[in-house]
């Protein structure tokens, strides 16, 4: 009985433990006891508490490693698990970073392409009403220009008096005075159309043009004060010198005077003999050959080659002169016909008589002005285009009252 007693008792402890593996749950040594001391009979009690003693410490250890085990098990599965968490987490941010970058990219990518877009079209609206502008403008300058030209056209219709022909003749012979005289240098036909224009302002009979015609007096003084040259004739006179250059004749050689030798004479002296008969061997070869000592610079004559450079550049020269006659330029003139002087009395026959006039008109003509001091402007262009714009101002104006 006992042992049946005690089999039951192990087989109720083992079943206990199995339960309690399976709750997880902690078993109590105190209570285990209790409940099998209250399930046996009245005669097994002597037993059971005999046994007692005996398994209650081995329950405890077993209990008690099953408790480590749990809680060591449940730490590591506690470790796993937040390990993995935190692995999760951290690629899930990652992810989340990677997709904050991307979406930033592409918000700075869309910003960017927005800003261009709103730069092009502003300037594309604003060169659009540049041009919208600039074409008001021109349709603007186009249509006051139009109404100009009518109010003109009317007034010559309506209002333009006869002897205002006269006023325009005068500002036209005014104008080409000044061309005349600034472009062509002619101050002889330039006081010519002046002193016409001023016939003009006096047919006109008007008390308020006498400063105008003042004006136009002291332009006529001033013009009338320029010396006049006669640049055709300076340069018919230089083209004839040119064309004498190849008729001049050419110097001979130049050779210095040779010295007066006096004859050696014999002496009647029989000690002479010697000298004596140097000097009737000297005699006798002077028949034959003569020699002359000379002192002094030798001009050789030109060879034929030198002589056609002399006369090209002589013709040059005076060619530089006739230029210089047109442009005006005093020094250029004066310098070429020195040299050409200075050629002609080192290189010509300065006993012929074609070669001293021919150097005496390039002295004569050298001495002749070709330049001079014109005035800047012609003060009367100024006041008889405000004369005429004034006129004409006033008849306009006159002519737009009378319509309204």
């Amino acid at each position: 009985m006992t042992s049946k007693k005690n089999n039951d008792q192990v087989e109720s402890e083992k079943t206990e433990e199995s339960q309690a593996q399976e709750q997880n749950v902690e078993i109590t040594s105190p209570t285990e006891p209790e409940a099998k001391v209250e399930k046996t009979t009245p005669a097994d009690s002597g037993i059971a508490k005999e046994t007692k003693p005996a398994k209650a410490p081995q329950a405890e250890e077993k209990q008690g490693k099953r408790g480590v085990k749990l809680g060591a098990i449940a730490i590591v599965l506690s470790i796993l698990f937040g390990g993995g968490l935190t692995f999760h987490i951290q690629q899930k941010d990652a992810q989340y970073q990677e997709q904050i970058k991307l979406l930033s990219a592409k918000l700075d990518q869309t910003q960017s392409s927005l800003i261009s877009e709103v730069k092009a079209v502003e300037q594309a609206t604003i060169a659009k009403a540049t041009e919208v502008t600039h074409r008001a403008e021109t349709v603007l300058a186009q249509q006051q220009k139009s109404i100009e030209s009518l109010q003109l056209a009317i007034s010559d219709v309506k209002g333009r008096r006869p002897n205002d022909w006269l006023l325009a003749e005068a500002d036209y012979l005014v104008k080409l005075a000044g061309r005349k005289l600034f472009l062509e240098h002619d101050a002889e036909s330039a006081t010519l159309l002046m002193e016409s224009a001023d016939q003009r302002i006096a047919a006109l009979n008007d008390p308020s043009l006498v400063p105008l015609r003042k004006s136009m007096a002291n332009d006529i003084t001033n013009l009338k004060s320029i010396p006049l040259i006669d640049r055709d004739g300076l340069v018919l006179r230089l083209t004839a010198l040119q064309q004498q250059v190849d008729s001049l004749p050419l110097a001979n050689a130049i050779l210095p005077e040779a010295k007066i030798e006096k004859p050696e004479q014999v002496s009647q002296d029989i000690n002479d003999w010697q000298s004596n008969l140097k000097a009737s061997l000297k005699d006798f070869s002077e028949n034959f050959i003569t020699f002359r000592t000379r002192d002094g610079n030798a001009i050789p004559l030109l060879s034929p080659q030198q002589h056609f450079y002399l006369k090209e550049n002589m013709k040059a020269k005076l060619e530089t002169a006739i230029k210089a006659v047109y442009v005006e330029q005093q020094e250029i003139y004066v310098a070429a016909l020195t040299t050409a002087k200075t050629w002609s009395q080192s290189f010509y026959d300065q006993e012929n008589t074609s070669v001293k006039e021919f150097n005496k008109t390039l002295e004569l003509l050298g001495k002749q002005s070709v330049q001079v001091e014109y005035p800047v402007k012609l003060e009367t262009q100024q006041i008889l285009s405000d004369v005429i714009r004034e006129r004409l101002r006033r008849e306009v104006t006159t002519l737009v009252t009378e319509e309204k």
